[in-house]
């Protein structure tokens, strides 16, 4: 199995001032897009906690994206941290 085969379970906390009304749906259909499982487990004007499933390469877009978001929105800074499978609160079929 190569690197690009393995799948990864992260945690993005997403800092700045942020919409979570518009921002949250627009994560989630970026991560669809991109195939990912997600799951946001906290959202607020200053932070959005979202896990995600899936390729690290495609994890690495979907950070990229985040960090240019929509209009509306200003991203200070993206923490990323691994998630333990039993613990990460979505169902990703892996």
């Amino acid at each position: 199995m190569t690197q690009s085969q393995h799948l990864f379970h992260e945690r993005m906390t997403i800092r700045g001032h942020l919409q979570p009304a518009s921002f949250v749906p627009w994560i989630m259909r970026h991560a669809a897009k991109l195939g990912l499982a997600h799951h946001v487990t906290h959202a607020s004007a200053d932070r959005i906690e979202l896990d995600v499933g899936g390729a690290a390469e495609l994890i690495d877009i979907m950070e990229m994206g985040c960090s240019l978001g929509p209009i509306d929105v200003w991203v200070e800074t993206i923490d990323r941290a691994p998630v333990e499978q039993k613990t990460h609160g979505f169902a990703c079929g892996y």
